[in-house]
């Protein structure tokens, strides 16, 4: 009831807000929105008071959090479309390093969005990602002609994590060249972040996300029995089902994901508000489906009350 009346809310005085620009559409809205629901209320949008700002209303600290949630958020679907891991396959875990920790409230959040099981903030995230440095060739081309491809053999092998913080603490590092020592700057290197086995890393705004893409058989099932659930909800709407109706499911044609359906039969019925789940037959409205490049033919039918 809070989401409705804050969405409620946000329509009808943005909509008077706008009024003066986009009269008619505004009008539609107020229409459909406030006089289809009191009686009392003017009869037209442009006889409104126009908004105040409510002072009162802003939470700064709310607006802080929820644009670093919103950040997070954005890098690591992007770490998910980096790894080529579908929305719907669940993750063990996502570690953010951030100027401060969210609570709870808002991992919680993180975590529904992402489809990631636990979010942890870390001060550290050098044990999942490394750096890889190559020379710049607009200040280093002429310095070091041809002993180049010698130093970028000596840059591909530096300790990564070492030497950035070397760069950071003091904005030189020394390497050894053909014998020679020689001093670089910040500038004179190209840096690119690179990730560990098993990991996805993106940053920006000061935030980094990283994502562990290791998937266990636990995760990889959950991963299936959500795309069936997709599926199965999909097929309801195609069936012209209303979302009261209760159905039966039906299975046929693959034993993978009928052993999966199976062992999570509970689950399925209470997402889909089946009655009964029958495998190794289809009736109804059928379709065949690709799940995870398991080939699957599925039914559903109406419960008739």
């Amino acid at each position: 009831m809070n989401a409705y009346m804050t969405l409620y809310t946000a329509l009808v005085t943005i909509s008077k807000a706008a009024a003066p620009m986009i009269p008619f559409m505004t009008e539609s809205i107020y229409q459909n929105l406030v006089c289809n629901l009191d009686s009392k209320a003017p009869e037209s949008i442009h006889l409104c008071d126009f908004p105040k700002v409510k002072e009162e209303w802003i939470d700064k600290e709310l607006e802080t959090q929820m644009k670093q949630l919103l950040d997070i958020g954005v890098l690591g679907r992007a770490c998910r479309n980096t790894a080529n891991i579908k929305n719907r396959q669940p993750i063990g875990k996502m570690y953010v390093k951030a100027e401060g920790e969210l609570s709870d409230f808002y991992k919680e959040i993180i975590a529904d969005e992402l489809n990631v099981k636990e979010v942890v903030f870390t001060n550290d995230t050098k044990e999942f990602t490394t750096y890889q440095f190559k020379p710049q060739l607009r200040t280093l081309g002429r310095r070091f002609g041809s002993r180049l491809n010698e130093l970028k053999e000596v840059l591909a092998g530096l300790d990564g994590n070492a030497t950035m913080d070397a760069l950071n603490a003091s904005g030189e590092v020394t390497v050894t060249v053909g014998g020679v020592d020689e001093v670089l700057a910040t500038e004179d290197l190209l840096v690119e972040t690179a990730q560990m086995d098993g990991y996805v890393s993106e940053e920006d705004h000061g935030i980094t996300v990283v994502l562990d893409t290791n998937l266990t058989p636990e995760l990889i099932e959950e991963g299936f029995v959500r795309e069936v659930i997709s599926k199965i909800q999909t097929m309801r709407k195609d069936a012209g089902f209303e979302v009261v109706d209760h159905i039966r499911v039906y299975e046929q044609g693959n034993d993978k994901i009928k052993e999966m359906i199976k062992a999570n039969e509970s689950q399925i019925k209470a997402d889909v508000l089946a009655d009964e789940v029958i495998l190794d037959k289809v009736e109804g409205y059928t379709a065949d489906w690709k799940i995870n490049g398991e080939a699957v033919t599925l039914g559903v039918t109406k419960v008739e009350a």
